[in-house]
């Protein structure tokens, strides 16, 4: 049985993440990334714990189905820590792992973008729109 050296196990590594291929765990965690509901709820955790209700009241337009699933998603990858108080009522508070605190910076800086570039994506879609309503 042949040994890899280091150099083809480091090929092999990069091969297996290629976010460009269907089944790369990579691709996967970006596709879950992009979710609104992911993005907003990191957000909405950025500032520290906070409990099942107040994300709900704290994320316009989230149902309960959909917060409950993406908090389950979000704590099974490691970016959410589930944590329960035995009082009564039970307290759960739902907060930022050290690893799910990484991506923040990530997050503010689309949001910056996304701030500063609106006007310039509504004139391009305004653009967009008066061509395409014109047949061409």
């Amino acid at each position: 049985m042949a040994t890899m050296t280091a150099a083809r196990r480091r090929q092999a590594g990069k091969i297996a993440y290629d976010a460009y291929l269907a089944d790369c765990p990579s691709r996967k965690l970006l596709d879950r990334l992009s979710d609104k509901w992911v993005t907003l709820i990191l957000a909405a955790l950025a500032d520290g714990p906070r409990r099942y209700n107040d994300l709900s009241r704290k994320i316009a337009g989230v149902s309960q189905k959909m917060l409950t699933q993406t908090l389950r998603t979000l704590e099974r990858d490691g970016l959410v820590n589930r944590v329960v108080t035995p009082t009564v009522p039970v307290r759960v508070d739902y907060e930022l792992t050290a690893l799910g605190g990484e991506l923040l910076p990530v997050l503010r800086s689309l949001k910056l973008w996304a701030d500063t570039h609106i006007p310039a994506v509504e004139a391009a879609r305004a653009a967009y729109d008066k061509r395409s309503s014109r047949g061409g």
